[in-house]
């Protein structure tokens, strides 16, 4: 199933992202650089696993821990290791956004085409005329027609969220390239609502329980963290979502990719899902966390385990 050309719930064609798109974690090395050769192996893997791309340096991949040189180089690596840029939607919002236009061209310059594109972070309580204008300045910039921009709204991080009235104006003056919306606010009603109003809009859920219900009101798949683990099954469920003669199936699924969610959340999510990537592929470097982020505590690392 491509990015571009996958059915959706309602039969309404897309311009984003469909599917089941892997918020990778970055493997660290002893020095806490990124693990290119390991990352490259566990985006093979995910990709094996049944995911449609790897949503990579995003949050759960601690991007924001990471320089733009390092970003560029891991995307430059993923690429040079067999991964087709098609199969890649890096992060590229930062705070400044003339690095938010480096890091876009470095990843259009790769063959990479769609991005997941965080708002400017840190003022806070900016208008939705300054959310709009920091998009805007960086499309304009950029000026090309390839590109294709997933919004990324995680308010809960970023304290800047993105308003229906500012995707609005996007799509109004940028329709070419605003095509889709990671949604990580954990509020289904405004991805439903999103649906409803901007068809052909990419709705993405941020949260793994949440692909479901809104895969089956129109959306398009997730962008989530647990699909590290349970990719397979979430594949599953995003694919048989509308078949009436395999909900059975669909719904155990989703149980165990809600028993997975839940397990990662029980201690520091992103140093849960570290160390049972660890334990799955047998290597505790796997654990590693680029400060401040930290590794679960011994206790927590064995309640982990024994759960």
């Amino acid at each position: 199933m491509s990015i571009a050309t996958a059915p959706t719930a309602a039969n309404i064609a897309l311009r984003g992202p469909t599917g089941v798109f892997c918020a990778a974690l970055t493997p660290l090395t002893e020095d806490l650089a990124p693990d290119h050769a390991e990352f490259a192996a566990h985006a093979k893997w995910l990709l094996e696993e049944g995911c449609d791309g790897i949503a990579m340096l995003g949050t759960t991949g601690e991007a924001n821990s990471f320089s733009a040189a390092e970003r560029q180089a891991l995307l430059e690596a993923t690429i040079a290791a067999g991964v087709a840029p098609t199969k890649l939607l890096p992060g590229t919002g930062v705070a400044a956004f003339t690095e938010t236009v480096q890091l876009t061209k470095h990843a259009l310059s790769c063959g990479v085409t769609d991005v997941v594109m965080l708002p400017p972070f840190y003022y806070k309580g900016v208008s939705d005329d300054g959310v709009y204008a920091a998009y805007a300045e960086v499309l304009q910039r950029i000026g090309d027609a390839k590109l294709r921009v997933v919004l990324y709204h995680i308010p809960q991080m970023s304290a800047v969220p993105i308003s229906h009235a500012v995707i609005e104006r996007l799509l109004k003056d940028f329709p070419q390239s605003i095509v889709g919306i990671k949604d990580s606010a954990g509020d289904i009603a405004n991805m439903e609502a999103m649906v409803a109003r901007f068809p052909g809009f990419s709705v993405l859920a941020g949260a793994d329980p949440l692909m479901l219900p809104l895969r089956r009101k129109g959306g398009a798949g997730c962008i989530t963290a647990t699909s590290n683990l349970v990719a397979r099954d979430l594949a599953f469920v995003y694919r048989h979502a509308l078949e009436e003669d395999r909900a059975a199936e669909v719904d155990a699924a989703q149980a165990r990719v809600v028993a997975a969610r839940n397990k990662a959340s029980r201690f520091a999510q992103m140093a849960s899902l570290k160390a049972m990537t660890a334990a799955r592929t047998g290597k505790p470097g796997w654990a590693r966390l680029r400060p401040p982020l930290l590794k679960l505590a011994p206790e927590e690392a064995a309640a982990l385990a024994a759960g």
